[in-house]
């Protein structure tokens, strides 16, 4: 047989030629589709960080998925072919669910992505909304394969009027099963929209104490001082008693030192003076006042207080350290003596 003849040999009602021609078209494209892919994220690379839209297109083409262009080219390959009705419809029907759900993909990148990149400034701006953003993700992905699904099952000849509307009936009876996932889920939207706390934020629960990581759909995450994570459920959360350091624009500190007895009169008058001083000496603090508290077992006390204009702790820890020293140089000056535990024993000796 001449191999010109070959061309005309039928296969499925398409002669070789045909097959020849459509498989060529396949190939061509689908490599096409993959360098395109590639110049497209190697271009964005390059200018992702010239523009936050470029960084998310970037994202997008990469979520791109390999099976998809491989059922694009497929499917514009078999356009040049003869097919039966039948292989026609359901060839069209699966590259439309493959395109629903490639769809997906792409919107979920770039919602995702768009998302993060808005927490990270968040967190670098203001904390507050930082809860929010994580929120809004899991609602957004929900959405999205929601609606991708929704759209496959009415492809397929599904009535989603009444799948929805059993679901609704269904959805009561699974709210009941799922009461302490619900309870977590609205109380971790009563956390995003009140903001008892956000990350950042150094919380002290009980006997528990943290700064927050993390708040999530069902638990709410800190990390201790000692390095380990600690795990609240968010509904627990809300109904314990939280101390929320994260909110402290500055800190009152009490203290109390104790003189001897011995300390004379002209000397227990200058005290609270020079405690004055020593306070006022230091920077970013404000004093409030220093009086002779009371008479004690061993000591006579005096109470001190002043205001630290500054939440960070080691900040404190300076000033009081500062603040210590200078009254232990000042007493030292007047030898006046500081108190510790000590007893008097008379004895007597009978007549």
């Amino acid at each position: 047989m001449n191999p010109i003849d070959w061309l005309d040999y039928e296969i499925l009602g398409n002669t070789a030629l045909s097959f020849a021609i459509a498989s060529g078209v396949f190939l061509l494209l689908w490599l096409v589709l993959i360098m395109v892919r590639r110049l497209l994220i190697y271009r964005l690379g390059k200018l992702e960080a010239t523009a936050f839209a470029l960084d998310v297109a970037q994202t997008v083409v990469q979520a791109t998925r390999g099976w998809f262009l491989f059922l694009i080219a497929l499917f514009i390959g078999s356009r040049f072919l003869e097919l039966a009705d039948s292989v026609s419809a359901w060839t069209l029907k699966a590259t439309f669910i493959a395109t629903l759900l490639q769809l997906g993909l792409w919107l979920s990148a770039g919602v995702i992505k768009s998302i993060k990149a808005k927490r990270q400034h968040d967190l670098e701006e203001s904390p507050d909304g930082v809860a929010a953003m994580d929120l809004l993700s899991f609602v957004a992905r929900v959405a999205i394969w929601s609606i991708v699904l929704l759209a496959i099952m009415d492809n397929m000849g599904v009535n989603i009027t009444t799948m929805i509307a059993g679901l609704g009936v269904g959805g009561i009876a699974v709210a009941l099963a799922a009461q302490n996932i619900l309870g977590d889920l609205f109380a971790s939207l009563s956390i995003v929209l009140d903001k008892p706390f956000v990350v950042g934020d150094f919380l002290i629960i009980g006997e528990f104490l943290g700064t927050v990581e993390k708040v999530g759909i069902k638990t709410t995450r800190l990390r201790s001082l000692s390095g380990e994570q600690l795990v609240f459920s968010n509904n627990d959360l809300l109904n314990s008693r939280i101390r929320n350091y994260g909110r402290l624009y500055e800190r009152r500190i009490v203290f109390s030192i104790g003189v001897t007895y011995q300390t004379s009169a002209k000397e227990l008058r200058a005290i609270p003076e020079i405690l004055r001083e020593a306070v006022e000496a230091q920077e970013g603090v404000r004093f409030d006042r220093a009086h002779f508290k009371q008479y004690g077992d061993f000591a006579l006390i005096f109470e001190v207080v002043y205001h630290v204009l500054s939440p960070d702790y080691n900040k404190y820890m300076d000033v009081q350290q500062a603040i210590n020293l200078r009254i232990f140089d000042d007493f030292e000056a007047r030898d006046i003596e500081f108190a510790y535990p000590t007893q008097t024993l008379y004895v007597s000796k009978p007549v």
